[in-house]
């Protein structure tokens, strides 16, 4: 397993060679925007973490009289607790050549994944992998999609919905999976088309 930065003014984002397989993995940290270089965590310890605890343990015994105070308390200490730990670590897409594409969602606690939402498209389905734009509200956002071709219905599976990365990282990760998925399959077809037209 080989682990590689290429772009340097955006280091959240790695690829990870496997001898079977390729993951594009961006995590959710990025390097600010003004040029300082500062990271900018989104997943991440914070002061309220550390205080929680001790303004519980101060205003637990005055609220323990009071069923309505306690369940209240108790009920918004595990919301806390639940938005911590489904926060997005990562995300990946993991390109199998032959086999498919596998898009991935790793949430948890900061430095400890708890769960791991996979969505696999087999090769048989995929027909395309692209770069687009979305209107929300006045700006424009790129994504990165697969495109799944099953009997007649079409759907298309976004990667990186949650941490949606700069546009040079999805360019880097279009780029990559279509090496390693499309390259073979258009030189097998005199063409260079992916389907097959006979009917």
């Amino acid at each position: 397993m080989r682990r590689a930065h290429p772009l340097p003014d955006h280091p959240e984002f790695s690829v990870i060679e496997h001898p079977s397989c390729r993951e594009f993995r961006v995590e959710n940290w990025r390097l600010a925007r003004d040029g300082s270089r500062k990271v900018i965590h989104n997943a991440r310890w914070s002061w309220l973490d550390a205080l929680l605890p001790v303004v519980i343990a101060v205003i637990w015994p005055q609220i323990t009289n009071d069923r309505l105070s306690a369940g209240l308390c108790a009920a918004l200490v595990i919301l806390y607790v639940y938005f911590k730990c489904t926060t997005v670590l990562w995300e990946s897409v993991i390109a199998i050549p032959s086999l498919g594409i596998q898009l991935e969602t790793h949430r948890g606690l900061p430095g400890f994944p708890l769960t791991c939402s996979r969505n696999f498209i087999p090769v048989a389905f995929l027909q395309d992998f692209i770069i687009n734009e979305g209107l929300r509200r006045w700006n424009v956002h790129y994504y990165i999609a697969a495109i799944k071709k099953q009997d007649q219905s079409v759907t298309l599976h976004v990667a990186f919905e949650s941490i949606l990365p700069y546009f040079a990282v999805l360019y880097e990760v279009y780029h990559g999976v279509h090496e390693v998925m499309f390259e073979h399959i258009s030189d097998e077809s005199p063409t260079g088309n992916r389907e097959d037209n006979t009917a």
